[in-house]
């Protein structure tokens, strides 16, 4: 079997129809030759977190599996996974996988798996792979096809994905005996859809409406003014606020602990914003300290998670 051309980048995305629920994972990878090689999986019940990391997980798989010495970017647009592998995770093993509130650490399955992949990587390319960012629904090209896997995987709908002909053994139609290229193949995502369909038809809604609509930034709670604005401010008022910005945090502690859902409503005033600023954030977003995530629906309302990730 020939070797395969160098990897350029590789992309990442996640989705769950609820959180927890079924879930769905996609990665792409690009070739210097202009080849990509599409993969994606689903698990019955699992989390937008986990997904994002497992997609992750296969993408340095590949990677390994390709032998390949020359540097690759890895793009992901979980914050959750890219701060957690580059930034947290050092933390996290330093206190024996525990949080800085002494919790163990989510997905620490997960976060064992890909950190060893990471330094795996990292010693065959001879450089650390180059974790990067990108913003979701944002019209870049490697991240909305993800997504599109991602998406179909947890739905449990037919996709097709493109792949190397030599994955397959056998060259496919126009394609060369030395895999060359690549071929299309349509698979079934899952046996059966997910049971809940007035619910997935509400998430999928959700996410179109995210899409066509802009991305709000949000704010942070406590900082009503700017610091060069406080600075005219009484001591006593600047440890007023202080405080307040305490007790928010306390408060999300808390929330995230007792694994509460809270309505968009509530998450808007416990991080000083609007409601519309929250739901335009998307299915999932980092927010301080925590993860947010999209739940479910009750009636008109949208419920939410805090997930603590420090």
């Amino acid at each position: 079997m020939p070797k395969l051309p160098i990897i350029k980048s590789i992309y990442t995305d996640g989705a769950c129809s609820g959180n927890p629920g079924p879930g769905g994972w996609g990665t792409v990878i690009y070739f210097t030759d202009g080849t990509v090689h599409e993969l994606g999986g689903a698990e019955p019940e699992s989390t937008n977190n986990r997904m994002e990391m497992q997609a992750a997980i296969v993408g340095l798989e590949f990677l390994l599996a390709a032998d390949q010495i020359e540097p690759i970017a890895l793009y992901t647009d979980s914050e959750y996974v890219k701060n957690g592998i580059t930034k947290w995770i050092k933390g996290w093993k330093k206190k024996g996988w525990k949080t800085s509130t002494g919790k163990p650490v989510l997905n620490q399955d997960l976060w064992e798996t890909l950190d060893d992949l990471n330094d795996r990587a990292a010693q065959q390319l001879e450089t650390p792979v180059q974790w990067l960012y990108v913003k979701g629904h944002a019209g870049d090209a490697g991240n909305e096809r993800c997504d599109q896997i991602a998406r179909a995987f947890s739905l449990g709908r037919r996709i097709t994905l493109k792949q190397r002909a030599k994955e397959h053994g056998k060259a496919g139609k126009g394609e060369t005996d030395k895999g060359e290229g690549t071929i299309a193949i349509t698979v079934k995502a899952a046996a059966d859809p997910p049971s809940d369909a007035k619910l997935t038809q509400t998430l999928e809604s959700n996410h179109q409406a995210d899409l066509a609509g802009p991305v709000t930034p949000i704010a942070d709670p406590g900082f009503p003014q700017t610091l060069e604005n406080m600075t005219g401010l009484s001591r006593e008022t600047k440890v007023v606020q202080l405080r307040h910005v305490l007790e928010t945090l306390h408060m999300a502690d808390e929330i995230a602990a007792q694994g509460y859902l809270i309505t968009s409503t509530e998450l808007a005033d416990l991080i000083g914003v609007s409601a519309n600023a929250v739901t335009s954030r998307g299915d999932y977003w980092t927010w301080r300290n925590w993860t947010v995530s999209r739940v479910q629906r009750e009636g008109n309302q949208i419920l939410w998670q805090l997930e603590r990730i420090d």
